[in-house]
């Protein structure tokens, strides 16, 4: 099982058939917040459309293309963080997150971010990973800022969510610069 603990209390698990009813929960309960941001939200109508997400990420971390999870506090489903299939010829992925409103300004998901960047560049080796957040979505965007990415530009209304447009900032970090960064 694909297990990294962030700090006592919380940690990064790939999701089971078994968290269909909480994952849906929380996301459910955050509805409203989470679909101004992310496209999948208002396709995620019921346990079974989480069902399927579980077997295709599930499919995708058997397949060697990383790892899409969930994050647990106090062992409860929180949010998730994962990556985006890798492309191993380029080694590179990018990567997504998403959590709570009630548990935000905590620095929970940076550190998750940190273990998961830990895990991509030393035990997977990739070369570059890449966040992208809406422009708009300043707590998102703050933390690729926090983690040291370099802010590589924007991709004009890049993403389609709930009925509009999105620009969309790309954050980038090379393996040399996140293990520069770790040691300083």
């Amino acid at each position: 099982m694909f297990v990294l603990p962030v700090a006592p209390g919380i940690e990064i698990r790939l999701f089971e058939m078994k968290d269909a009813e909480e994952l849906f929960a929380a996301v459910d309960s955050e509805r409203a917040y989470l679909r101004e941001w992310l496209p999948w939200v208002d396709y995620s109508r019921s346990p079974d459309d989480v069902r399927h997400f579980i077997e295709r990420v599930r499919g995708q971390f058997d397949a060697n293309q990383g790892p899409q999870s969930g994050l647990w506090v106090d062992g409860r489903i929180s949010g998730a963080v994962g990556c985006h299939p890798i492309d191993w010829p380029n080694r590179h992925c990018s990567v997504g997150y998403w959590m709570k409103a009630t548990l935000q300004g905590r620095g929970i998901m940076t550190r998750a971010c940190t273990t998961l960047l830990d895990y991509l560049f030393d035990e997977l080796g990739l070369h570059r990973v890449t966040i992208q957040c809406g422009t708009g979505n300043r707590k998102s965007c703050a933390i690729p800022e926090r983690l040291g990415f370099v802010r590589e530009g924007v991709i004009r209304q890049g993403e389609w969510v709930n009925d509009r447009w999105l620009d969309m900032v790309i954050w980038g970090m090379l393996e040399d610069d996140w293990r520069s960064r770790r040691q300083a």
